[in-house]
């Protein structure tokens, strides 16, 4: 942690932007309409970012994953925003030390999106499943040959949700309420990260990323059916038991209901 101590804590309004999500719950959507926000308001386009500072083997993908948030790969991230640069990067892995002293100093800012992990693992499920089927090739979930696996696959992301929820300067999302609410939703991002909302290259930004407008080709946005309950049409009622026994405790706290 000492080599966190070399940062300006006041670089006016220099920052890294975090974007992190439970895998398969909107978080290539969120990252996207925060990404074009935050450029909107005259920050960094991170893939520019990644370019310029030679980040490529840190952020990876379209969506600039970082990963794991270990000092590592964190602090070369660091670097742009302490040389005057506001940008976005994602990531689905749980906070670290140097994460949260990120957070509490002020130098990172963070948002955490989730969804009923239910919904989240059947997605997880279909989309490595339809990949390995239509292109012959895996993606992160293929390995999950059956809904069991994929039970087990996100209890390691409930506990990353128990632990970005903890965190008092974090702001968290639902992907359902992003969804049924996309207006209010928005408007808690825009105050969190300071943007103003009545310029044209913001409003542009949102009416990008609206429900119904976004299209499921959008490089990087992850996005298919997305329908919030329909797990419980597809799940088998043991799968269900099993989900209720897995997660049960954490579902109550996410305000789902078993």
């Amino acid at each position: 942690m000492f080599a966190l101590h070399c940062f300006p804590l006041n670089c006016g309004g220099s920052m890294l932007i975090l974007s992190v999500g439970m895998p398969r719950a909107g978080s290539g959507w969120q990252y996207n309409l925060i990404h074009d926000l935050v450029v909107a308001a005259g920050g960094q386009d991170a893939r520019k970012i990644r370019d310029r500072f030679f980040l490529s083997p840190i952020l990876t993908e379209v969506n600039c994953n970082i990963g794991t948030l270990k000092a590592k790969r964190l602090l070369p991230v660091m670097v742009p925003a302490v040389l005057g640069s506001q940008f976005v990067v994602k990531a689905h892995s749980g906070p670290t030390p140097t994460a949260e002293w990120l957070i509490a100093h002020g130098r990172m800012k963070t948002t955490y999106i989730y969804r009923d992990p239910r919904a989240a693992l059947l997605s997880a499920y279909e989309y490595g499943q339809r990949v390995l089927k239509t292109h012959g090739r895996p993606n992160a979930f293929s390995h999950l040959k059956s809904i069991e696996e994929a039970i087990d696959f996100m209890k390691e992301y409930v506990d990353y949700w128990a632990a970005w929820t903890a965190l008092p300067d974090v702001l968290h999302a639902r992907y359902e309420d992003l969804l049924a609410d996309y207006d209010g939703e928005v408007a808690r991002l825009l105050n969190f990260l300071n943007i103003k909302p009545g310029s044209s290259s913001v409003l542009a930004a949102v009416g990008r990323y609206r429900p119904g407008q976004a299209s499921s080709d959008h490089k990087g946005l992850h996005y298919y059916k997305g329908q919030p309950e329909r797990f419980r049409s597809v799940l088998t009622p043991e799968q269900l038991a099993l989900c209720n026994e897995a997660f049960g405790p954490a579902l109550e706290k996410m305000g789902y209901d078993l």
